[in-house]
This record gives structure tokens, C-alpha cells and sequence, in this order.
């Protein structure tokens, strides 16, 4: 029986700066040259999100086939009051 890994779960934080973010669907974007990373957001409060502003993500980064999400456990804003 040949059995294909096919999801992968890693746990990690990350700095970086928002490139989108979308209230429907609580996914934000961020990018560093070509790579792009996904966000799930739903489950923090009382953070709003700013295009452009830098944030640290904590989570957990699941990994399936050719999709990529960090499902977040906690979000600080970096860049100040601005």
C-alpha cells in the first residue's frame, strides 16, 4: 500500500508587512518577493488589520498539496500608532 503524505502541520511566528485583507472571508495576505502566505484570522479579536502596517503572526502553518494557510493563535501590530 502506497501512502502519499498529503497535508503537513507546522507550528512557527513570522514578521511581516500586510499586503491584503479581506473582513469577509478573515484571510489576510502577506508577501515577500514571490512567495505569498494566507492568513486565517478568525479567531482573533480586537485587532484591526492595516494594508501596509507590520505585524507578527504566531500559528500554526498547514500545508495541503499546493495551498498554504497559517491558522494564527495570536497577532501583534509592529509599525507603531500609525
Amino acid at each position: 500500500m502506497d501512502v502519499k503524505k498529503t497535508s503537513m502541520i507546522q507550528s512557527g511566528f513570522l514578521f511581516s508587512r500586510l499586503q491584503e485583507y479581506s473582513v469577509e472571508t478573515a484571510i489576510t495576505i502577506i508577501a515577500d518577493g514571490s512567495a505569498i502566505l494566507k492568513i486565517d484570522t478568525q479567531h482573533l479579536r480586537d485587532l484591526s488589520f492595516r494594508v501596509g502596517s507590520i505585524y507578527q503572526f504566531i500559528g500554526e502553518l498547514h500545508i495541503q498539496l499546493d495551498n498554504e494557510l497559517l491558522r494564527l493563535f495570536q497577532a501583534d501590530h509592529m509599525s507603531g500608532t500609525t
